[in-house]
């Protein structure tokens, strides 16, 4: 039997190798795509973010969450979870399907209705992975999640750098996030034992709702204030403006997300099963604290003082605004991974 320190050290293990891989993956195809695509494509679908991050929070509606904190979640909480999310994912489609004209009016930009129409079927594939990627995390089978995105990551970079390099422009990443989805969620299915049923009963999802609600208000204005510049930038300045900024972001996420996205996967498992042993809990925070700022500051300044050679040399000049955007994003995200490891503790 595995103590709690050997299971969350082999989950932080495995959630490094996941997130360590895929930020490898995405700084390799990264560059190759930067090479091949202009500011203006990652602009294009740098304008629907902020659209595909809220609909993904109301369909998620902090359930998952809710599944994690709860301590012996059975199947029926399961089950509920997995037929809301598909039901909503659905709704939400259909609503934002017949938005995107409206969407494409306040950019400006006709080109974004068929796109917006493509993306949002992320939401839709999505909805079926939930429940399944809830139940591996409350298992810590980090090792089986870690195998699933990497797998994904690896597929769908492959054939966004061939799109590209066939001239699909904007609709090879368009195609790189679907495929993303797809991918993980198929195996996610492979390597979940765990099998939705037809008889559903709803009750778990009235039960969960207050803690869910919260939190998925929470989620909400967090990717409101994240994805507020693509936003801002799309209606008042373009495309070509918006994909240099989202440029920027995308490569001091890549820092940051690879501290917090290994963090995540354990830190709400492991403080949720130590609950009635409060100074344990602490001793835990404080030692995954201490772990987060040795990985995350190091990591982060030091990219923000090699940032401008890195991009120029890394994907050319015509980057170079996304250049001198980098170090201010680079600074703030050092302090990303402390804030979700914070938030975390609290909802546990």
């Amino acid at each position: 039997m595995e103590t709690l320190k050997e299971r969350t050290a082999k989950g932080l293990f495995w959630g490094a190798m996941n997130n360590g891989v895929q930020q490898l993956l995405g700084l390799a195809f990264g560059i190759i795509l930067g090479r091949l695509l202009d500011p203006s494509d990652y602009g294009m679908t740098a304008m629907l973010a902020v659209f595909s991050v809220i609909a993904n929070e109301l369909q998620a509606s902090g359930f998952k969450t809710g599944l994690i904190n709860l301590k012996e979640p059975k199947h029926e909480d399961y089950n509920a979870v997995f037929w809301f999310n598909i039901i909503a994912g659905v709704v939400i489609y259909i609503i934002l399907f017949f938005c995107a004209p409206l969407i494409a009016d306040f950019y400006h930009q006709p080109k974004l209705v068929p796109l917006s129409r493509y993306v949002f079927l992320g939401f839709v594939f999505s909805s079926f992975g939930m429940a399944q990627s809830a139940y591996m995390t409350k298992q810590m089978q980090i090792k089986q999640i870690a195998k699933c995105g990497m797998t994904a990551t690896l597929t769908s970079s492959i054939v966004c750098v061939i799109l590209a390099a066939l001239g699909f422009g904007y609709w090879a990443l368009a195609t790189q996030y679907l495929l993303y989805i797809a991918v993980n969620t198929l195996l996610l299915w492979l390597f979940s034992p765990w099998r939705p049923t037809i008889k559903v009963n709803f009750e778990p999802i009235r039960r969960l709702f207050p803690f869910s609600f919260r939190i998925m208000l929470s989620a909400i204005f967090t990717q409101l204030n994240g994805n507020v510049m693509n936003l801002l930038l799309g209606h008042f300045y373009g495309e070509t403006n918006t994909g240099h900024y989202n440029k920027a972001y995308e490569w001091s996420s890549k820092g940051f997300l690879l501290v917090q996205n290994m963090l995540k996967q354990v830190d709400q498992t492991v403080l949720v099963g130590l609950h009635d042993e409060r100074e344990r809990q602490l001793q835990v925070l404080r030692k995954m604290v201490r772990f987060t700022a040795f990985i995350a500051f190091p990591l982060l300044f030091g990219l923000a003082l090699v940032s401008h050679e890195f991009i120029v040399l890394a994907i050319g000049w015509k980057w170079d605004f996304s250049a001198s955007l980098l170090p201010y994003l680079c600074v703030c995200g050092a302090f990303m991974p402390l804030s979700t490891l914070l938030t975390d503790a609290i909802i546990s």
